[in-house]
């Protein structure tokens, strides 16, 4: 009997599937930078995870979404588009080609990345720009059921209209806007209302990534973008969905808001998984908007395996904190290189036996 911990309920559970394939979605990188340790300790996670349920005997459909338009720099539709900054970061001129160049650099890296921790390949890699049709089309029944609306800059979904938003967070609306970074905008009617559809107008006129709709010109809010790529691969209901604890507030608990209110199913997801964070220091995780982030090639060079940073991952639990130091990384790697030779000198028992 697998048991997990499930963040909607917040407690241990035993795993009972939806059905016999197991579907599951975890939340993949914005393709605007190389991911860093602390990034890929989600990754790790969910594949250790996937193995387990495969060594059980499920079978297992796994979807990582690329990211690589509408994520802005604050998770709560605030800032610049994370794509574009790349742009400036790396003196490039705003075309379109010049951000899929920067897409397609980043996800090779990630994807190098991946290999090199021996993480198994999800069923499909899914861009947030091939899949636009998809995010239109929940943002069209969202409205006609009434839990969106449209203003001048954008549509937004009201979340006033879904009584169990903040559920997996296990906050109450007055909690998340206490702690909310809200961008002011006249025309919501509630502070926490999020994005679905930005329309080119105003500091958005110049986007170069832009989609003719129904829903004006423009291009999709991140927090949709999930919802459409899980649904088209999984199915309106799924088993696990998986990611950083820093999606909880927002990111995670828009896509439950969105999905159920679209897909009309409770629960969205059957159970929620997340890791803790990789501390730089602590209390501090280690991120890019901190500059304080360490990437697997810089281990690389140090001398690390990138097999010695995924058995580092393995020292605590999953939904732990995990101070990061080359100290421990070092100790780690001592660890993993004795288990080696032991696991070696087993096999050579084993030979002489037979």
């Amino acid at each position: 009997m697998i048991k997990l911990f499930n963040t909607l309920t917040k407690k241990k559970e035993k795993f009972v599937p939806l059905k016999k394939e197991i579907g599951i979605y975890t939340c993949g990188p914005t393709i605007y930078n190389y991911a860093h340790i602390g990034n890929l300790r989600s990754y790790v996670f969910a594949d250790i995870l996937n193995r387990v349920l495969v060594f059980n005997n499920y079978d297992v459909k796994q979807v990582i979404n690329l990211t690589d338009v509408g994520h802005l720099v604050s998770d709560a539709d605030a800032g610049e588009d994370k794509m574009m900054k790349a742009l400036d970061r790396e003196g490039l001129k705003p075309t379109a080609s010049n951000l899929l160049k920067i897409a397609e650099k980043y996800a090779r890296a990630f994807f190098s990345d991946i290999k090199k921790l021996k993480i198994t390949e999800p069923f499909k890699w899914p861009k947030a720009t091939e899949h636009i049709p998809e995010m239109i089309k929940i943002i069209e029944v969202l409205i006609k059921k009434g839990f969106a609306y449209e203003t001048s800059s954008a549509v937004y979904y009201d979340i006033s209209k879904f009584k169990d938003y903040g559920k997996l967070a296990n906050l109450s609306l007055e909690q998340l806007e206490a702690g909310a970074r809200v961008e002011v905008d006249p025309e919501k009617k509630n502070p926490l209302d999020f994005v679905l559809w930005f329309k080119a107008q105003g500091k958005h006129s110049k986007h170069i990534m832009q989609w003719k709709s129904p829903l004006g010109k423009g291009f999709p809010g991140w927090h949709i973008e999930c919802s459409a790529m899980s649904s088209k691969y999984l199915g309106k209901q799924f088993d696990i969905h998986t990611g950083g604890m820093d999606h909880i507030p927002i990111h995670h608990t828009n896509e439950i808001a969105q999905s159920e209110a679209a897909f009309q199913v409770k629960p969205w997801v059957k159970y929620w998984m997340h890791n803790g964070f990789l501390e730089s220091s602590k209390g501090k995780k280690m991120a890019k908007s901190e500059e304080n982030f360490v990437t697997l090639s810089v281990l690389e060079e140090k001398g690390f395996d990138p097999l010695d940073y995924r058995y580092f991952c393995l020292g605590t639990n999953y939904r732990k904190p995990l101070m990061f130091s080359w100290e421990a990384l070092k100790g780690a790697q001592n660890a993993f290189n004795g288990l080696k030779e032991r696991v070696l000198e087993l096999k050579e028992v084993k030979n002489e036996n037979d």
